[in-house]
């Protein structure tokens, strides 16, 4: 399916559910493209060629079987509304791929087999929503912290034995998940997040809680 705009060139193409094992490479007689989606299909690679869609706005790549990405897909600059990447193979992510990505509001990365996130993901300082659920992660990098327009950050089944420290720098966060990892203690400095209006640690451990009663009194759901 493609959309149009009033001068008749294509700007949205949707190939969702279309069994494709190749990059579909129409897609590149289309200059203006701004939003593609080729989520829930059996693309195992992209080509390097991606980056000359410099007018994405929008990039599902969700539900395929992907194991690496192009260093070219950090040329994108220009995406601003989503990048979908969950429910594919990742195990690693160029350390160059978001680096220029400073518009992008919206980081879905669930359901991979990433160990770690690279440190040019601080780069992100447009992002308002990250989804990282169901990767063995342990830990977030340093420059996680200068996400500081983050409202939502979904981070379940990751394998955190702590809170990150960095996430005290997101203050204006709304909502914070953190099921199923391995949590005993939460840190005292998360009752000073006064915009959490949702906190979910459920299908943790925990021991300690000593902000719990700040939390609640603000009207933060918290659900343990």
């Amino acid at each position: 399916m493609q959309t149009k705009n009033d001068a008749g060139q294509v700007t949205e193409i949707n190939l969702w559910r279309k069994n494709l094992t190749r990059f579909p490479a129409e897609v590149f007689g289309h200059p203006l493209l701004e939003v593609l989606n080729l989520s829930e299909n059996r693309l195992a690679s992209i080509p390097d060629v991606v980056g000359h869609l410099a007018h994405l706005r929008t990039l599902d790549l969700g539900h395929n079987q992907l194991s690496s990405l192009p260093e070219s897909l950090g040329q994108l600059v220009n995406l601003s509304d989503y990048l979908y990447l969950h429910d594919n193979r990742l195990t690693w992510l160029r350390e160059s791929l978001f680096a220029g990505m400073r518009r992008l509001g919206y980081l879905n990365l669930s359901n991979n087999r990433l160990a770690q996130l690279p440190d040019s993901i601080g780069k992100l300082i447009g992002l308002e929503e990250f989804r990282a659920d169901n990767n063995p992660l342990g830990r977030l990098p340093e420059t996680f912290g200068q996400l500081t327009r983050l409202r939502e950050l979904h981070l379940r089944n990751a394998g955190l034995h702590e809170v990150p420290p960095q996430v005290r720098c997101l203050t204006r966060l709304n909502v914070l998940d953190l099921r199923g990892n391995r949590l005993e203690t939460i840190p005292e400095w998360i009752g000073e997040m006064k915009e959490l209006v949702k906190l979910d640690l459920r299908w943790n451990k925990i021991r300690r809680f000593d902000g719990l009663g700040a939390l609640r009194a603000c009207s933060c759901r918290v659900l343990l």
